[in-house]
């Protein structure tokens, strides 16, 4: 039966395709991605706190994916709520901070499990801040966004989807010789044509694409900054999504996820080797400037993330809370923070560290 965009997909073939998903443009595609993502970890080895890129990426993944949901906020909201560690009081914030804690504590629970449908309930349901269940009931439909037209109903039936979920767990575990990266490829669209949960749906995919390179090995941790590519690439992503559904065409979905990881590796790769280059500079600074207060550690805590308070430095062990705000107004005098009152409570702002993070315009080569 043809498939039909406002008739539940209850046909969706299970994985892995009837058709080679390896031809030879995606061969070739993979190695410049496979060459893109040891880069990246790499780049990562050589960071003196890799703390910080756990800390810091995952925020910026967490704006990036909430924004291609329509959900959006600024990176400068986030890093202030998440050190104030406050509700923040705009729900688009509130729903990204979620995502990073969703991806969060989906790479800790790897430590007990592999990946699997619990994993994926257990994210969404960080993501949306309630109990989140595979869909017992119709009615869920994908829609044009302005015209309101159906462009996908997903299978419904709680059995049917969990059975079709049994199938694509199987394949993250037991894709053959199929290339892991195109195995992630090939379970993304999977995932999202299941479409488990009433909402949600494709931030968790995106959490379980980080997770899924990690368990294969790709990556070392999940700091590489996927959605920003997804952004900047949205109508393809839509586009190539139902174009597998409607006309089996794998061939453009796969080629377009491995240049979207390949082109998020290497940004996220510049990225960290330009705060390698702030790091050491600081450092300079300081240690020129104020050599009486430099220690690594309260380096550490001035990259930790770009706004820091007293209480930051007395919990790392810099300094007891009166040299702690002395230290801290000798780095406001030297022009290296700058201090900001929120409420009672003093924010120190790392500027350059923060004007670093929120550019998004492509490194220069």
């Amino acid at each position: 039966m043809a498939w039909n965009p406002n008739r539940p997909y209850d046909e969706l073939p299970p994985l892995p395709p009837a058709q080679d998903l390896e031809t030879g443009p995606v061969l070739k595609q993979c190695i410049r991605t496979r060459t893109a993502l040891a880069d990246l970890n790499q780049s990562a080895d050589f960071l003196p706190n890799k703390e910080l890129l756990i800390n810091i990426l995952p925020l910026l993944e967490a704006r990036a994916s909430s924004e291609i949901e329509n959900i959006v906020t600024t990176t400068d909201r986030m890093f202030r709520s998440s050190v104030l560690e406050k509700e923040p009081s705009d729900p688009a914030t509130k729903e990204a901070l979620s995502y990073r804690k969703a991806l969060y504590e989906g790479y800790q629970s790897m430590r007990e499990r592999p990946l699997c449908t619990a994993t994926a309930e257990t994210i969404c349901s960080v993501i949306k801040g309630i109990e989140m269940r595979v869909r017992a009931v119709p009615g869920t439909t994908l829609q044009k966004a302005g015209t309101g037209e159906v462009i996908y109903t997903p299978p419904v039936g709680e059995d049917l989807l969990r059975e079709k979920l049994a199938n694509w767990e199987r394949f993250l575990h037991d894709h053959g010789d199929t290339d892991p990266v195109v195995a992630m490829a090939a379970a993304h669209y999977q995932f999202e044509a299941i479409h488990p949960f009433t909402d949600g749906n494709g931030r968790t995919g995106r959490i379980l694409n980080l997770l899924h390179m990690v368990s294969t090995g790709l990556l070392s941790s999940p700091i590489l900054y996927h959605s920003r590519g997804i952004i900047r690439r949205r109508d393809e992503y839509y586009e190539n999504l139902i174009a597998v559904t409607a006309d089996g065409a794998w061939e453009p979905w796969v080629l377009y996820v491995l240049e979207v990881v390949e082109e998020s590796a290497r940004w996220t790769y510049q990225k960290i080797d330009a705060i390698r280059t702030l790091r050491r500079k600081t450092k300079r600074q300081v240690r020129e400037q104020l050599p009486k207060i430099y220690s690594a550690e309260l380096l550490d805590v001035i990259f930790h993330q770009p706004y820091c308070r007293i209480v930051d430095l007395v919990e790392a062990g810099v300094a007891k809370r009166q040299a702690a705000s002395t230290y801290l107004q000798q780095l406001v005098e030297i022009g290296l923070l700058a201090e900001e009152k929120v409420g009672r409570e003093k924010l120190f702002i790392h500027k350059n560290f923060l004007e670093l993070l929120l550019d998004e315009s492509d490194p220069k080569p």
